[in-house]
């Protein structure tokens, strides 16, 4: 069984470091350490894209290190400016407290909390005390202007108009690990590449006020092989909490993975061992297919749990064999609300398109059927007699399905 750093390196989730990959190997493979990574909970749920640090943090743990996951209050009300070409939604109190809330529950599914092997900590229990005065006194004389402007993460603000609120967000975020390593003697930080100016920034602060080492070290931000960003879709994010994806969606999400991404995202977003993965390197069409379904099953496993990944699988076979769409996906629409409308209008309604224009095109492309008919026509109108059994059946392309339940 390789050693932590033999597995993150193999997995493809270590892209840079603060210091050199010999000296990062000893600490990952040597004593236990505690390692953070943030969160800021700008939605009530986490999504897709920020599974990677998540499983770097499960892998640690297993590998005997103590996580530390910042749920970020505090940050959450200034809004990381990194890759964004605008400025965050500001966000209430109250909103954030819920997102708080979802994200914490997210967490534990992934990472053990109990008996503090791993700990979860918001960030507005140490910012929302501070001074503001005293704070920027104590931190930033650390901090030099022209240094801050020069760092990536600012890059793309800088163009369309950096504001002072978002250009306090490096300092904040640098705090947090200044905080952790004082208190919990927290020795490294971890984040998608987007988040290196940041990581340094935090390292560079431990080292001018305590004269000690940090450590920092990013993963790869990943896109699929069609160039979109992971955890995208058409109809946006591609979320955990499974009352904004469903199961079933998020492991279709994952069946309908493109070949060239299988054994890529085997090694990220499972646990499946390497060698059970090195097996499906070399197969291709038909034989493909076969890892595509157990890539969305473990996913969808250690996301939603064994019964609802059981579930999810259990559908989609019934679907993609036989075209049974009795077990497809469903949402519920009165008649009332359904009888009138366009097709093109209900498929949005429904959620199977995010837009008129787009379920449109798809007609004119010949990718959508009503109750086994394909629909020509985009403003065709619904009415009772395409509502068979309290149930009208829509299908998108050649895999997705979508029940509308009108009683």
């Amino acid at each position: 069984m390789p050693q932590l750093f033999e597995e993150l390196k193999e997995r493809d989730l270590i892209k840079q470091s603060t210091i050199e990959l010999d000296r990062l190997k000893t600490v990952l493979n040597g004593e236990p350490i505690s390692v953070y990574a943030g969160f800021d909970p700008t939605k009530p749920s986490l999504h897709v894209g920020h599974l990677i640090p998540i499983m770097i943090l499960s892998h640690m743990q297993k590998a005997g290190h103590r996580p530390i996951c910042i749920v970020g209050g505090g940050t959450a009300m200034i809004g990381d400016p990194s890759g964004k070409d605008s400025m965050r939604e500001m966000l209430t109190n109250e909103s954030i407290e819920d997102n708080v809330r979802g994200i914490k529950k997210q967490l534990s599914k992934f990472i053990d909390f109990s008996n503090e092997k791993a700990l979860l900590v918001n960030n507005y229990d140490w910012l929302g005390l501070e001074n503001y005065i005293d704070f920027i006194r104590k931190i930033g004389p650390h901090f030099t202007v022209n240094r801050m402007l020069a760092a990536e993460c600012f890059k793309i603000r800088m163009e369309k108009g950096l504001s002072f609120l978002e250009f306090n967000y490096m300092i904040l975020q640098a705090y947090d690990f200044y905080t952790l390593f004082m208190k919990y003697n927290c020795l490294l930080q971890i984040g998608g590449d987007d988040q290196w100016s940041n990581i340094i920034a935090g390292v560079e602060l431990i080292r001018r006020i305590e004269g000690k080492e940090a450590l920092g070290m990013t993963n790869p931000l990943l896109t699929r092989s069609d160039g979109k960003k992971m955890g995208k879709t058409e109809g946006g994010a591609v979320w955990l909490d499974p009352e904004l994806t469903s199961p079933y969606d998020y492991y279709q999400f994952w069946r309908n993975t493109a070949d060239s991404d299988v054994v890529k995202f085997m090694k990220i977003y499972t646990f499946m061992n390497l060698d059970e993965i090195a097996q499906y390197s070399s197969l291709s069409g038909e034989e493909l297919n076969n890892a595509k379904e157990i890539l969305a099953y473990e996913a969808t496993q250690i996301v939603h749990g064994k019964i609802e990944a059981d579930k999810a699988r259990e559908t989609a076979k019934n679907i993609f064999s036989s075209g049974n769409v009795v077990n497809a996906p469903a949402v519920k629409i009165p008649a009332d609300e359904v009888i009138g409308e366009t097709v093109s209008a209900l498929c949005v309604k429904a959620g199977l398109f995010s837009s008129k224009g787009e379920a449109k095109r798809m007609i004119e492309q010949g990718g959508l059927s009503m109750n086994g008919s394909k629909v020509t026509d985009p403003l065709m109108t619904i009415t009772g007699n395409d509502i068979i059994e309290d149930l009208i059946s829509l299908r998108k392309g050649k895999k997705i399905f979508l029940n509308i339940e009108t009683d």
